[in-house]
């Protein structure tokens, strides 16, 4: 770890242990904005990240402060659990299961766990939860200027750090910034993703909102990637969708049966429209639906535990490993590493968040529509995750903006079931304070 990393880390360390409880996920941000997961420390086999070293300290400050913790679970805290829990069993299961495939599992169940439960404990109401956007909507800006300036001087600033080239990269000549993410498609990804949030919390912070909602369009731009694009514009039409939420189902259904007619009139598969998502003339569509293709051709070898070996399904490697393809599928991704039930409960998690924001909505119907449409927003910036997970695994720190909406989509329908319960409770409370007659 640079001398740099150090000070980063020393800093942050110390902010999560003074800061008041609804800013202690400030840091953990920060760290995950502005610092490349190349900075690590190593203890025997134990590869320690900044970030994971920031979570260990969240809940070390948890711990010594004595905060409150989660008092009642809803089903996506319990999926979240069930499916960390099923990952490091079957890593035993794994094919050739070693130490190292234990360990790897632990680290990935750590970050996840680790993230997802700092938000549920610091972010406990609808309040704590619009100023962390807000906070993201800050703390994107300078990432996004530095996207810019990669795109104007065609290096990256954060090469220092490591993990990151110094020269930009090229497609078709054109510029793909980075930032601190280890690739373009990966930055533009969280300014896609992070866009409904910003315009979510736009009729309560017009300020934070144009700010942020800047920022996530520079990253997307400044990537140059279809995917990011198509997925800023899926969260985009998710927004206008509120207008007709009364007939969401409908919608959804109707999804389904275009799909059927698709597998119907296609002569291939209906995934293959992957291939004509191509906004900026460079997408690799026909990868990702020949990937999805063969993953299932291949499903007698990773449906149980995973797979070490996934060479032979595609006729291109990646140059990082001679065992793997390029795995641009996150749900194909947690299926390749623990089987089929890993990939299926990781599934159930989003369908369960997609729950949630329903529930919470029609729970808190007499609040204004600015509070509603806040949850929505949530729901709006998940279903940008779940068709950018069709494209993409997050393989670096952009993880947590996943972990983040889906953990926030959770404590606000909390939130909503103690707010609905103290609304009923009120006129039982009405009653034994009245005088007798």
């Amino acid at each position: 770890m640079s001398p740099y990393a150090v000070g980063f880390l020393t800093v942050n360390a110390v902010a999560i242990l003074v800061l008041p409880r609804r800013w202690a996920l400030l840091p953990l941000l920060v760290g995950s904005c502005y610092m490349t997961v190349s900075q690590h420390v190593e203890i025997g086999s134990l590869t320690f990240t900044v970030l994971r070293l920031l979570i260990f300290v969240a809940f070390l400050r948890i711990a010594v402060r004595g905060e409150r913790f989660l008092a009642n679970l809803n089903v996506v805290d319990k999926l979240v659990i069930g499916w960390g829990v099923w990952g490091v069993f079957v890593s035993l299961l794994h094919p050739m299961p070693s130490d190292f495939t234990l360990v790897t599992r632990l680290g990935l169940v750590y970050d996840i766990w680790g993230m997802y439960f700092l938000i549920r404990i610091f972010c406990a109401t609808e309040s704590d939860v619009r100023g962390i956007i807000q906070v993201t909507a800050l703390l994107l800006v300078p990432v996004a200027v530095e996207m810019l300036m990669e795109k104007m001087t065609g290096t990256n600033s954060f090469s220092g750090l490591g993990g990151v080239p110094h020269e930009v990269l090229i497609r078709d000549g054109v510029l793909r910034a980075q930032g601190p993410f280890r690739h373009p498609i990966l930055a533009g990804t969280v300014g896609a993703v992070c866009l409904p949030l910003m315009i979510g919390i736009w009729r309560k912070s017009v300020r934070f909102a144009i700010i942020g909602a800047s920022a996530c369009i520079t990253m997307v731009l400044t990537s140059a990637s279809s995917g990011p694009l198509a997925s800023m514009i899926f969260g985009i039409g998710a927004l206008l969708l509120w207008r007709y939420r009364k007939i969401t189902s409908k919608l959804r259904w109707a999804a389904v049966v275009l799909y059927l007619g698709l597998e119907i009139v296609m002569n291939r598969p209906a995934y293959y429209i992957l291939t004509y998502a191509n906004l900026t003339g460079s997408s690799a569509g026909w990868h990702r639906a020949r990937l999805i293709e063969s993953a299932f051709s291949h499903i007698n070898e990773w449906w149980l535990a995973g797979t070490n070996y996934t060479r032979h399904w595609m006729p291109s490697g990646v140059s990082w490993s001679p065992n793997h393809t390029d795995i641009t599928n996150y749900y194909l991704d947690w299926g390749i590493k623990g089987g089929l039930m890993w990939m299926l409960l990781y599934i159930s998690i989003l369908a369960a968040a997609f729950v949630l924001v329903g529930r919470t909505i029609r729970i808190c119907q007499e609040k204004s529509d600015a509070e509603n449409f806040f949850v929505w927003s949530l729901g709006a910036s998940l279903f940008a995750h779940v068709l950018t997970c069709i494209s993409v695994s997050y393989f670096d720190q952009s993880f947590l903006f996943i972990i983040l909406t889906v953990a926030a989509i959770s404590s606000l329908y909390s939130a909503s079931e103690v707010f609905a319960q103290k609304k009923r409770m009120a006129p039982g409370q009405d009653r034994d304070q009245a005088p007798s007659a």
